[in-house]
This record gives structure tokens, sequence and C-alpha cells, in this order.
């Protein structure tokens, strides 16, 4: 196999998606034909499943699109120098200013997959780009007054961005001990300018804005794979497990916070909207629960946790999920005890 032909099959071109995507759908609608002609209930459970996966995929896809579009930006706009100047070398400050870094690159939990990805080949050192992952989709102007307008100035909105802050800096502060060959994919490690064979040469703006969208487009379709295999995934999870079921059982400071991170992991909803979901379970919940929804399901939920496999190496994913998971439920759990 030609060097060529193994980046082609490594990251296949946005023609070749789309075949498999067309594919796909077909399918799709041979067994809609299917299930139609059987049982009504199985068909109800599939128009279920399909309205389910149609609503996160819709969600999903325009903030994708906006972390792909700025993710081209940084590629052609953003060189390594200025980003070594305004990134720290020092761990602790490093991890710090990754959990803080979502209010210059303003993005949810699906479009900061590729802005991080385009990060690390621009040189940004590991533990930043770990901490702006899992802090960015909540650490944010946009979700600041969207919680802000759920829940108001309070415990709340404070324990939201404290213990997001405090998870993404202990988590990127650990990944200071990891080498980027060891947590990365090949393809996420080898710097932008050795990828094309050479660096940006200066163009004039039009131009290098359309160069910005064409690299943004790559990306959006490189990622929108794993989406949609995590909405499918969601979409079942969803269908299969009735939420009605979830909400009955959440009480007790133990319980009530591990039902409502699983349900956060399982709907996918949007950081951007995912308070007002918050704001429904108030009257059930307790408050260290509401916490936890709000906390880890922006770091990590089913269709951003497929998404990571297109930076990270598996066992590091696997880290990511763990990680977040049992810090978000040791805060949560704090919260109902103490307060």
């Amino acid at each position: 196999m030609t060097k060529q032909a193994a980046e082609n099959h490594a990251h296949p071109s946005p023609t070749a998606f789309l075949r498999r995507l067309l594919g796909g759908l077909l399918l799709l609608g041979l067994l809609i034909s299917i299930v139609a002609r059987g049982e009504g209930n199985l068909t109800a459970q599939f128009q279920t499943f399909v309205t389910i996966f149609m609503g996160i995929f819709v969600e999903a896809v325009p903030f994708l699109l906006a972390g792909s579009v700025v993710s081209g930006l940084i590629a052609v706009f953003v060189n390594q120098e200025s980003l070594a100047r305004f990134v720290p070398r020092q761990p602790i400050l490093a991890a710090l200013v990754g959990s803080l870094l979502g209010f210059t690159f303003p993005v949810c939990e699906c479009g900061v997959v590729p802005v991080t990805r385009r990060l690390y080949q621009k040189g940004l050192p590991l533990p930043v780009g770990i901490a702006f992952l899992l802090a960015a989709p909540v650490v944010n102007p946009v979700v600041l007054l969207s919680t802000y307008a759920a829940f108001g100035w309070g415990p709340v909105l404070i324990g939201r961005f404290v213990f997001t802050i405090l998870i993404a800096f202990g988590v990127g502060l650990l990944f200071t001990l990891a080498q980027p060959d060891e947590v990365l994919r090949p393809g996420a490690v080898v710097p932008l300018a050795d990828q094309h064979g050479h660096d940006h040469a200066p163009l004039p703006v039009r131009e290098r804005l359309w160069q910005a969208l064409t690299v943004g487009g790559d990306d959006f379709f490189d990622m929108a794979r794993y989406l949609i295999v995590g909405s499918m995934l969601a979409a079942t999870m969803q269908t299969v497990v009735p939420q009605n079921t979830l909400l009955a059982l959440g009480s007790g400071p133990l319980l009530s916070v591990l039902l409502l991170m699983v349900l956060a992991f399982v709907l996918s909803v949007c950081s951007t909207v995912d308070a007002f979901l918050a704001l429904s379970f108030v009257s059930s919940f307790t408050p260290g629960s509401i916490i936890g929804f709000l906390v880890f399901g922006p770091m990590v939920d089913i269709k951003s946790s497929l998404m990571f496999l297109g930076v990270f190496k598996r066992r590091i994913v696997l880290y990511l999920i763990l990680l977040p998971l049992a810090l978000s439920l040791v805060a949560a759990v704090l919260v109902n005890v103490y307060f």
C-alpha cells in the first residue's frame, strides 16, 4: 500500500464518506419499510428512535460545523510561534490556561473536538488540550449566559463552573506525566506543516479564508461519522431504557447523582441548552445531582466520547471518560452531603 493510499484509508475523503452515508441511509430506508410491515409496537419504537436520533443529530450538527470552521481558521491564521508565546509551559499554569481557554474559543462538546485536534497540530501542549477539551463546553460565554438564564446567580451556576474548571484542571495536570505519542493518534500528532509538506505561504485574505473553509470542511466530514454513530447509540439507549424509569429512581445523595449523570451521558444534550433541561429536574432531584448532570454531561456523553476516537487512542478515551466520571461523582455527592 502506498503512502497516499494509506492516508486515504486512515482519513476517508468527503466523497467516500458521502458514499458510505448514502449507503447507510438506503439501509435505514430498507429497515423502515420492513418494520412498517411488522408489529405496531415495534414500528412505534422505531419511529421513536428516528425522532430522537434526528433531534440529537440536528441539534449537534450546527455546533460541529461551527467548531470545524474555527478549526479551519486556526489552521490557516494561527502559527505555532504565536501559540507558543501565548501558552505557558509550566504544568500547573498550562492546565489552568487550558481550563479557561473556552473564553477564547467558545465551542460546545461537538465543536471542541476538531478545535482541540487542530490546536494539537499547531503544537499545543498536551495538558492544555486535555483541560480545554473537558472545560470548554461549559466554560464559555454562551453557556454562562444560558445557565444564568435558567438558574440565576446562585449555587448551581457557581458550582457548575467551579467544579468544571477544577476537574478539567486536575485531569489536564495528570496528563503532564504522559508523552503526546502515548496519548494522541498519529494523525493528531503530526504538525500541520508536515501533513501538507509546507507551511501556509502568505496569501490574500480572501484566498486564506477559502483555504480555512476547505480545511474546516474536511474536519467536519471527518468528525461527522463519529457524531452519527454516537447519536444513533444515544437514541437507541433512550428508546430501550425509558426516561421515566430512570427518573423514578432518583432519590438519595448517591443514587440520584449516578442516575442524572447516566442520563446526561445518554441524552447527549448540547451544553448550550442543557441547563433548561436540568431545570425540569429540580423538583425531584437533589442539588448535587443537578450539578453532576451539568458538569459531567458536557464533558463526556455518547456522541463526544465517540468523537474523542478521532484524536486520542482508545485507552486514553477510556481514561477521559472514567476520570471526569469519578471526579464529578465525588463533587456532586459532596454537595449533597454538605449543602
